[in-house]
């Protein structure tokens, strides 16, 4: 990745998505946001060069809110970057696991520790996200509350870690995608490149098999389809995809073709290189 001087995500400091850019970015500085639109609109307005984006986890599924405001937001996808969740157990310096009996934290984080919870006889409390449980926590300042929440909120708010791996399951891995204003599209002759796109059918009878079959006898692998709804209405049906290569590549470029035949129109949000995270 070159080099960039700060990054925006979602949330508050101590947010997962504020650790996926510093893996990514460790010298940039981060730039919470209140909302995916305001993360968003610091990039359109040259606040930050990068927008950190969450679009699935292997076990909650699809981040609904950035699929749909994806298409609308004028900046481009640039890469992917897999981050392996970490649920830690904070708590205040010199609480134990014994002095707790509340943990906090975004449902999703419950769920995904909740025998664990169920095991040490706590009781649970949703809140809006994991990183705004910790920082309560810390302003609480009182040892009968915890929070489930990154290792990098723990370092934000001065809490310790009571347990690390909290989680009940292992392969929890949430995929976010790094966006900018500036397309910078790979070389053709690279290996392992995605291309990322949204298309809308016209309404005709089995338009999306029609429009995938250009797919199928060029050769082109999909690694995602995923359909929303589109803004002008419940009848029109617009899909995002992602496809392996580039689009200017001989056999991608015959597919787009054909698909042109049965699509209102094809856009093309971004080609990058796949992460080697697709490897394990």
């Amino acid at each position: 990745m070159s080099r960039v001087n700060c990054f925006s995500f979602q949330g508050i400091k101590g947010a997962y998505s504020e650790l996926a850019g510093k893996k990514i970015y460790p010298d940039a500085i981060s730039l919470p946001c209140k909302t995916f639109e305001e993360m968003f609109e610091s990039v359109r307005n040259k606040r930050a060069e990068i927008a950190i984006v969450p679009i699935e986890n292997s076990r909650a599924g699809r981040v609904a809110d950035t699929q749909r405001l994806i298409p609308e937001s004028n900046l481009k996808i640039i890469g992917e970057y897999f981050l392996e969740v970490n649920h830690c157990l904070l708590g205040l310096e010199g609480a134990s696991i014994q002095d707790v009996k509340f943990i906090h934290s975004h449902e999703q984080a419950i769920a995904q520790c909740r025998n664990n919870i169920i095991d040490i006889n706590k009781d649970m409390v949703v809140v809006t996200d994991t990183a705004g449980a910790a920082k309560m926590v810390y302003e609480a300042q009182n040892k009968e509350n915890a929070a489930i929440a990154s290792e990098l909120a723990a370092k934000t708010y001065n809490l310790n870690i009571l347990k690390k791996n909290f989680q009940d399951a292992e392969n929890n891995v949430t995929r976010f995608l790094i966006m900018s204003s500036i397309l910078d599209l790979p070389n053709i002759s690279e290996e392992n490149l995605m291309t990322t796109l949204v298309f809308e059918l016209k309404s005709i009878p089995a338009a999306l098999y029609k429009s995938l079959g250009g797919l199928a006898s060029n050769s082109v692998n999909m690694t995602k389809l995923e359909s929303y709804i589109n803004p002008k209405g419940f009848d029109v049906a617009q899909f995002y995809a992602d496809i392996e290569g580039h689009p200017n590549s001989q056999n991608v470029k015959l597919a787009l073709e054909e698909m042109k035949f049965f699509c209102k129109r094809i856009d093309v949000l971004g080609v990058y290189k796949m992460s080697d995270f697709r490897k394990k």
